[in-house]
């Protein structure tokens, strides 16, 4: 599970919006994981597993309370993006790329960061998520129109 902790951080920071929030969704995932280890498939993606369990616990959270919680934007500097040894351009791109990633909707940010940042098919994010490949395809594009758009107007460019 700890070599899982840093994407499932990032995936609770996508869910909540919040870093306060997002620790404790990724520590309440934890938490549920070693109480229902003996529901877990050895041998298959514990990462998707977590994930999951981390979607639902951010649902229940939701209803438990009754209303959505919009805090808007948050800095992207109040993110560790924690990679192993990266470059510094690398490192600048990710924070520039989770950043962008940040300002869209809740259903397309989360969708963007699973297919974008970690590397999820469609299929596999629609089955985390709990959609239809359709609805990931259609968040997907929405969601790449929406950030070449901030990059034409930071750029200066005409799209």
């Amino acid at each position: 599970m700890p070599s899982c902790f840093p994407r499932l951080w990032r995936f609770c920071a996508a869910l909540t919006g919040q870093r306060d929030l997002a620790d404790d969704l990724a520590q309440m995932t934890c938490l549920r994981a070693i109480e229902k280890a003996e529901h877990f498939t050895p041998g298959t993606h514990l990462d998707r597993w977590l994930f999951v369990m981390a979607r639902r616990l951010w649902l229940n959270e939701i209803r438990k309370n009754s209303i959505r919680q919009s805090a808007g934007f948050v800095p992207t500097e109040e993110f560790d993006v924690e990679d192993k040894k990266p470059s510094t351009e690398t490192n600048i791109l990710a924070r520039e790329v989770f950043s962008k990633i940040q300002t869209l909707p809740e259903a397309q940010r989360v969708t963007a960061l699973l297919v974008f940042v970690e590397g999820y098919k469609y299929a596999e994010a629609a089955e985390i998520l709990d959609v239809p490949a359709g609805t990931i395809m259609s968040r997907i594009s929405t969601a790449r129109k929406t950030l070449a758009a901030q990059i034409d107007v930071a750029t200066g460019t005409d799209g």
